[in-house]
């Protein structure tokens, strides 16, 4: 397949690889584009520890000014800090400076409205329709306001966090925690806000020099060093973070790396044991052991599209109060705010913890067994709307889910296809009782796709 343009714009932000369409003139022209759409006021801004950051910093600023905001910067911080604080100090918006599980190479700008929540697809088409307008007005001498910098914005992040968990069931347990920081903002935050809860600390990969030691998404297969940080020093539990903050997945007691899918399982499971009535939100991609879990509590389960901002907005709708995005470990517990937070994430599963006389381990092999398998093709979006509407008729009969991408039920287990919202790739998605079942769904749906895209010629 040929080099197409890696930059995307969508509900999740515009993101690209630096110098390959991404470049600090466009991310200035976006800030003058979001300030002009949010009508000027504060502006928060926040970056991971991408190399790139500190520049787009600057441009974003500049863009941002002259559309006559005041720009509130936060430094290195994770992304649900920045949402958690526009909410707290009643600003016009946030930009999250973050490509989040992306190679070192990408960067990006997520928005935030006013109410800390992501931009929703209507909202996003308007700013970048605003953006596509280019030459944006350039306030006058007089009305230019000026740049402030905050500090102590993750300290009230974490005071919130620890206000709505059992914070001292969970202290005297004095857990034995490894951590594995990404190299992203969980090395300047993670260890102490461990350590606030208790726990000793066994923190990797918390350089902050822009390097990522290891690849930034929380995938097991990329957690090789924190599982054996885990067996060598007999902790408890480990956590894998990404760059950004938002995405967790956990290692067991022995060892063992878990599928991100039991991240939102575990702090679901203690939430609605906790006596929250439900019902939970998860995305289409999420794991049917959500449906095991909440089956098991007597509440309902809703699906939302994949996209942090659409299981925001199905968990509003539906007054919910627990729910994420199984597929990215992304937990959202709206007692804290209402996005995803691997901070929030680990002091729940800790609270799970705290409240079992069981290890981790124990405590999830009563869970019901759950294979979720994945593979992703690069695809241009055209090609990829030609493969889905493909299977879409070739499995009519299935009663598919068609809200985003396809999904639909076998004898032999679940299949999802879809295409990235962050990336131009595309993705399959299958799940079964049995190892060797799952295996067998991802084999043969990877043919089809394969053969399905040389018709396309994409192969």
């Amino acid at each position: 397949m040929g080099r197409f343009n890696t930059l995307k714009f969508s509900e999740s932000g515009v993101r690209g690889i630096v110098g390959e369409g991404l470049t600090p003139r466009l991310v200035a022209e976006l800030g003058a584009a979001f300030g002009l759409y949010r009508g000027g006021g504060r502006v928060v801004v926040g970056r991971d520890t991408r190399a790139t950051g500190a520049m787009f910093e600057e441009a974003l600023s500049a863009g941002l000014l002259s559309a006559g905001c005041q720009v509130v910067k936060l430094g290195v911080v994770p992304t649900p800090t920045i949402q958690f604080t526009v909410s707290r100090i009643g600003a016009s918006g946030g930009i999250a400076i973050t490509a989040s599980h992306n190679p070192a190479q990408w960067n990006a700008l997520k928005f935030i409205g006013g109410d800390g929540m992501f931009l929703d697809p209507a909202e996003a088409a308007e700013l970048f329709d605003l953006y596509s307008q280019g030459n944006p007005p350039c306030r006058v001498e007089k009305d230019l306001r000026d740049v402030r910098t905050m500090t102590g914005a993750f300290a009230a992040h974490e005071e919130r966090i620890f206000s709505v968990i059992d914070t001292e069931r969970v202290r005297r347990r004095r857990f034995r925690v490894a951590v594995d920081c990404a190299n992203g903002v969980g090395a300047l935050y993670s260890a102490e806000f461990l350590r606030h809860l208790g726990c000793e600390v066994f923190p990797i990969h918390d350089e902050t020099d822009g390097c990522f030691r290891r690849p930034p998404e929380p995938l097991p297969e990329n957690l090789g060093a924190l599982c054996e940080t885990v067996r060598n020093f007999h902790c408890d539990i480990g956590f894998g973070q990404d760059p950004d903050g938002d995405r967790l997945t956990v290692v067991t007691d022995r060892g063992e790396a878990l599928n991100p899918h039991y991240t939102v399982a575990l702090a679901v499971e203690q939430v609605l044991d906790g006596g929250d009535p439900g019902p939970v939100v998860v995305n289409i991609q999420t794991s049917r052991l959500l449906e095991a879990i909440a089956a098991s509590y007597h509440c309902g389960l809703v699906l939302s599209k994949v996209g942090e901002i659409n299981v925001v907005e199905k968990m509003l709708e539906t007054d919910s109060m627990i729910g994420g995005e199984g597929n990215c470990g992304g937990v959202i517990y709206r007692r804290v705010h209402s996005g995803r937070d691997s901070f929030t994430a680990m002091a729940l599963i800790l609270e799970r913890l705290a409240f079992s006389d069981r290890p981790l381990s124990g405590i999830v092999a009563e869970f019901p067994a759950q294979y979720n398998l994945s593979a992703r093709f690069p695809v241009p979006p055209i090609a990829a709307r030609n493969v889905l509407d493909h299977f879409r008729r070739k499995y009519a009969d299935r009663s598919p889910l068609t809200f985003d991408g396809l999904r639909f039920d076998l004898d032999a287990g679940r299949v999802l296809m879809r295409s990235s919202n962050t990336e131009p790739i595309f993705r399959l998605n299958v799940e079964a009782e049995e190892r060797g079942a799952a295996e067998a769904l991802l084999e043969r749906f990877s043919a089809e796709i394969r053969a399905e895209l040389t018709n396309e010629g994409e192969l």
